[in-house]
């Protein structure tokens, strides 16, 4: 079987077993109390993830692997003009394509028009393994693009695509959990991957804790471009999720998030991204 016919069955299996995962840990240690109970979320949650993986195979089939297999059969990119050891390239192309789409991050929270369909994924009320993929089908089509254009430009071989995307999708799901961390691990495991209690301060209301930490998978952009934030003001118990005016129980239907991109955000300009002089989000919960 190719590469390109075993990647939905191995991308299915690693989902399912990551996330199962997640939830169990959820379930075991929680981290905070939830607002609202999982089979009010969940489905509309897991639905938006079906309709974004059935969008996704429908109109670009074979995406960013596609590409992967046709840049290295045709010597496109960085990568395959360089003489570097198998393992080298591989490796270098998930680190490469990790900080590709940390900049993707900053800017859809930069971009008013981006931020819009971004804003489908930070305003879940809640903050758990379901959040790791909610996200709108238009976001997961233009990061879908973005990716080819980069696998391209940097010839990343195959193997090293399919690696990036199961990583990133395991770590989304890993760094969403509603799970307890004691605090000498999470020090020590942050330093090579972003964990839940890292990537949670991203989910606050507060502007300037919204604009940090926009790793993924890597915890050393966040650093190394001055977005990182250890913790939240108010702890990780009391924190208020989400954003303001988006909070209640209109955040979790999967027909208001699919239409939520045109709706001008309560309490705020109609398309404020975060980071901008002009937003309007409430300071506090």
């Amino acid at each position: 079987m190719s590469l390109l016919a075993a990647e939905p069955g191995i991308r299915l299996a690693a989902f399912l077993a990551v996330f199962a995962a997640a939830a169990l840990w959820e379930a075991v240690a929680p981290r905070r109390r939830r607002a609202f109970a999982r089979a009010r979320r969940w489905p509309h949650n897991l639905a938006l993830v079906a309709l974004d993986t059935a969008l996704l195979r429908l109109l670009i089939p074979g995406a960013a692997l596609g590409v992967a297999l046709a840049a290295q059969a045709r010597g496109w990119g960085l990568l395959n003009a360089a003489a570097l050891p198998a393992w080298v390239a591989v490796a270098l192309a998930v680190v490469l394509l990790d900080l590709v789409i940390y900049l993707q991050h900053v800017m859809f929270h930069a971009l008013p028009a981006l931020w819009r369909l971004h804003r489908v994924h930070h305003c879940d009320p809640d903050f758990d393994v379901t959040t790791g993929a909610r996200f709108h089908p238009l976001e997961i089509l233009l990061s879908a693009l973005v990716k080819m254009a980069a696998v391209a430009a940097l010839g990343a071989p195959p193997l090293a695509v399919l690696a990036f995307e199961v990583l990133l999708n395991a770590t989304s799901m890993f760094n969403h959990a509603n799970a307890r961390l004691p605090l000498a691990p999470d020090r020590w495991l942050r330093l090579l991957v972003v964990t839940p209690d890292m990537h949670r301060v991203h989910h606050s209301v507060l502007r300037e804790e919204t604009d940090s930490n926009f790793g993924f998978s890597l915890p050393w952009w966040d650093r190394l471009f001055g977005t990182y934030r250890a913790q939240p003001a108010a702890g990780h118990e009391a924190m208020a999720i989400g954003v303001a005016g988006l909070r209640g129980a209109d955040a979790l239907r999967i027909d208001r998030l699919l239409l939520q991109p045109l709706r001008a955000q309560p309490g705020g300009l109609a398309a404020d991204p975060p980071g901008t002089a002009t937003d309007h989000r409430a300071k506090s919960g």
